[in-house]
């Protein structure tokens, strides 16, 4: 089978590729100045994954969206939440890993303790200059 992995350009290529720590999560979890949103994103040159750690306080709402493109793994880190589907609502809690295939609809809400939460996915592709279809 023929690899389909993403090409990273040569000029972002690391030069000796080096296993190590980027963030204790913990600690991230625990900082309270980034109140909602993302607390760390993965910005390692010739990267072929995304992640990020995102916070959401009690009650918040992720609302109702449909990732056309990308499945997604969820990682519960902390606190608890409810995310919504088509199919129902299920419960989210620390350690849970949720698996957001492409073309699903979902939504994803706070519990009463916060939610922090880890997704990873395939790289996007940077946005492109390019003429419109039928042009």
């Amino acid at each position: 089978m023929p690899d389909e992995s993403p090409k990273v350009p040569v000029e972002l290529q690391p030069e000796h590729p080096t296993v190590r720590v980027l963030v204790d999560v913990h600690e991230l979890v625990e900082d309270s100045l980034v109140p909602s949103g993302a607390r760390w994103t993965l910005a390692e040159p010739g990267r072929q994954l995304d992640a990020n750690l995102i916070h959401r306080p009690a009650g918040q709402r992720v609302d109702t969206h449909t990732e056309p493109d990308l499945d997604v793994v969820l990682i519960v880190i902390a606190g608890d939440g409810i995310v919504g589907s088509p199919d129902g609502e299920q419960v989210l809690a620390d350690g849970n890993i949720v698996w957001l295939p492409r073309g699903s609809t979902r939504n994803i809400t706070a519990g009463r303790n916060g939610l922090s939460y880890l997704t990873v996915h395939r790289r996007r592709p940077g946005l492109q200059i390019g003429k419109r279809p039928g042009q």
